[in-house]
């Protein structure tokens, strides 16, 4: 069933959205009095070393996860979309090029590259949208690429271009409509991925820094407490699970409809 992955991603939507009305704190409130206490009434996941409440920096850090790995996906789709786009259409040496050149990029280790680069910019969040969105465009590339290679010899682009259409009109009108659900597919599970990386390089250091807040460097912030405080570990890994679960149950459930 698709519906219980859309209503658990919908609901973690909202709570991102939301999290100012929802969390019972803010979560850059410092309470050193209350250093890394287990869950209670007043802290319903307990608080962090720095006696922060776990419930608002996991609603709040949703909304920096989340975004990153929405946008990050838009840019990787973008882009994938207009080179395997080109490439599928166009055939011949352009196809030669792009398709090498996406290879290239595919036989390159994302997450060592992206941790490079990142240790090197120290990037902003706008900046780790773009860099991850330009790791993860290869897999949509060579999905629209085969999808273009079917469809542009069918008989309805030979109808369009003998009506007059233009190399752009048959790609975006004729030819990217019915390749749409390849394309859905594709985005999905670069979500997943852009949400998973951003979760690596804050767990490394070199994402999201503090005292913002993401699920990734939460993770990384209780590396050293995992035996003595698990839930501060335990609670963002949870919800990086239920996002990557929730996501690519939507992206095989699409795939599988007809």
């Amino acid at each position: 069933m698709i519906r219980a992955p859309l209503w658990l991603l919908a609901a973690l939507i909202a709570a991102a959205i939301a999290a100012p009305i929802l969390a019972p704190y803010g979560p850059e409130d410092i309470d050193l009095a209350r250093r890394r206490e287990p869950p209670s009434a007043a802290h319903w996941l307990g608080t962090d070393d720095l006696g922060r409440d776990v419930v608002a920096r996991v609603l709040h850090g949703a909304r920096v996860s989340l975004s990153i790995g929405l946008l990050s996906a838009a840019v990787a789709g973008a882009s994938g979309v207009t080179i395997g786009g080109v490439a599928g259409y166009a055939g011949g040496w352009i196809d030669a090029v792009l398709m090498r050149g996406t290879d290239a990029m595919l036989a390159v280790p994302r997450l060592p590259l992206l941790m490079i680069v990142s240790a090197f910019l120290q990037p902003s969040i706008p900046q780790l949208v773009v860099l991850i969105g330009l790791a993860g465009w290869m897999e949509t590339a060579r999905v629209v690429r085969a999808e273009f290679l079917t469809l542009r010899a069918r008989e309805f682009v030979e109808s369009a271009r003998a009506s007059g259409a233009g190399h752009a009109r048959v790609m975006l009108v004729h030819l990217l409509p019915n390749a749409a659900r390849a394309v859905v597919v594709s985005i999905t599970l670069a979500v997943a991925r852009a949400i998973l990386l951003e979760s690596a390089l804050s767990f490394f250091g070199v994402g999201v820094q503090p005292p913002a807040a993401s699920w990734g460097n939460m993770l990384y912030a209780a590396q050293s407490t995992i035996g003595t405080e698990p839930w501060l570990a335990v609670v963002p890994g949870m919800f990086i699970l239920m996002t990557a679960i929730a996501v690519n149950a939507v992206g095989d459930r699409v795939a599988s409809t007809r």
